[in-house]
């Protein structure tokens, strides 16, 4: 069955930087866009990034551009989430989330999503 697996979340400082993984199997992971995807406690989720299949398209929630990259390794089966100048308001639980080919910013239009990473940035 498709498994996608976040890792690397945690507790920094406003300012830090952390890294975010998602390992996919049970897919052919080149022919879905992924999605990173955030719920903070009392909110609703929220879209943060997106790539296409390819890499070769992104997309990013405002509060998000010039602060997070998302990219991915095909060749490894995983995205990744670089979020730099971390914001206490970025405190949440992080999901990666797979649909096919192409990016969507709206969840319900993802197939496939993870358990989810905590992510806490402290001011």
């Amino acid at each position: 069955q498709v498994q996608l697996v976040e890792s690397g979340g945690g507790l920094v400082q406003a300012g830090d930087s952390l890294k975010l993984s998602c390992a996919a199997s049970g897919l052919t992971f080149s022919m879905y866009a992924m999605g990173w995807f955030r719920q903070a406690p009392g909110q609703e989720r929220e879209f943060v990034a997106a790539i296409s299949w390819s890499g070769d398209s992104t997309s990013y929630a405002e509060s998000v551009k010039g602060r997070f990259t998302i990219s991915r390794d095909n060749a490894k089966n995983t995205v990744f989430l670089q979020m730099n100048s971390l914001k206490p308001e970025d405190t949440a639980v992080y999901y990666c989330a797979a649909r096919p080919l192409t990016i969507a910013v709206l969840g319900d239009l993802y197939q496939y999503w993870g358990q989810g990473t905590q992510v806490t940035v402290s001011s």
